[in-house]
């Protein structure tokens, strides 16, 4: 088995560090909190000073990080990855970023003869826990042939989805659908709300029919039970739509549907929601509505 690098310990890279070692992967990792770099460490992973000491110590070194910024300096930066990285290894970036970053940091590998691939992932905490992550990937296909088996360990369901970049222009699209779907549901179960009906009722009786979704299942129960616990946040969901429009703007594509998504998401930023998941998309339509979901009152 490959040794496998692990930088980024967050809500995500947690629970997929945990399930690399549960596979039975050599793992060494590394984040800038301490926290979560001892907590894996309890598990069996090794510690890695830096990041370029994990990559030092890796054949494969995966990031989860926040944004592009990030994977920039961790990747190009000062003691990066790159920095430490051996000709002929690979670095994986499951991070959700611009798929101009990722070309970006690939041409740097590239130069240096390391492997690149964007790899984002769809599901959220509770399938990072679970290693069920629908994983979107963007490289050349005997690089995605050489990882499959790890990334295997990660997801339920893993494509290679075109040439660098790719992955995270599929995972952007997904971002899109998942936004609009939330807004959409919603608006629903406000309006089913303040028409004096059961929202639990409602959801029970269309998730059956052609209105029924991944999305709708997951969301509306959270909505219903007011739990906005962060499977995932609303402050990285805005990121990700922006990192869509900018792509967009510069393929002159319009996305009306998913600009008015963004500004929902600034604005429940700016009302101090953004750690809050983003189901939470539908306290932004109860406010202008004067009502919240709930079932009725007996």
């Amino acid at each position: 088995m490959s040794d496998i690098g692990f930088v980024g310990l967050g809500i995500m890279g947690r629970p997929m560090s945990r399930n690399l070692l549960k596979a039975g992967y050599s793992l060494v990792v590394f984040d800038v909190f301490p926290g979560p770099v001892a907590e894996l460490a309890e598990a069996g992973a090794a510690q890695a000073a830096s990041c370029a000491a994990v990559a030092a110590q890796a054949d494969v070194v995966i990031t989860m990080l926040p944004d592009g910024p990030e994977v920039e300096t961790a990747v190009l930066g000062p003691a990066g990855v790159l920095e430490g990285a051996r000709p002929g290894s690979v670095i994986v970036d499951m991070s959700s970023i611009s798929p101009m970053v990722s070309q970006k940091v690939a041409a740097a590998c590239a130069a240096k003869g390391v492997e690149f691939l964007d790899a984002p992932v769809s599901g959220g905490e509770p399938k990072a826990i679970d290693a069920t992550l629908a994983i979107m990937v963007g490289g050349k296909p005997e690089v995605f042939d050489r990882v499959l088996p790890i990334l295997q360990k990660l997801g339920s369901s893993v494509t290679l989805t075109g040439a660098v970049g790719a992955g995270n222009v599929t995972k952007l699209a997904n971002q899109i659908m998942v936004a609009c779907n939330i807004a959409a549901m919603g608006e629903a179960l406000v309006l089913a709300t303040k028409a004096g009906l059961d929202p639990e009722v409602v959801f029970n009786a269309v998730k059956g029919g052609l209105a029924g979704s991944t999305v709708l299942n997951a969301k509306a129960p959270m909505v219903i039970s007011r739990n906005f616990k962060p499977g995932f946040r609303i402050a990285l969901h805005e990121k990700d739509l922006r990192n869509a429009l900018l792509a967009a703007e510069s393929m002159k594509v319009s996305l009306p549907f998913t600009s008015l998504a963004q500004q929902m998401l600034i604005a429940l930023m700016n009302d101090g929601k953004g750690n809050l998941d983003h189901s939470a998309i539908v306290t932004f339509i109860e406010k202008m509505a004067g009502i919240e979901v709930q079932k009725p009152q007996a």
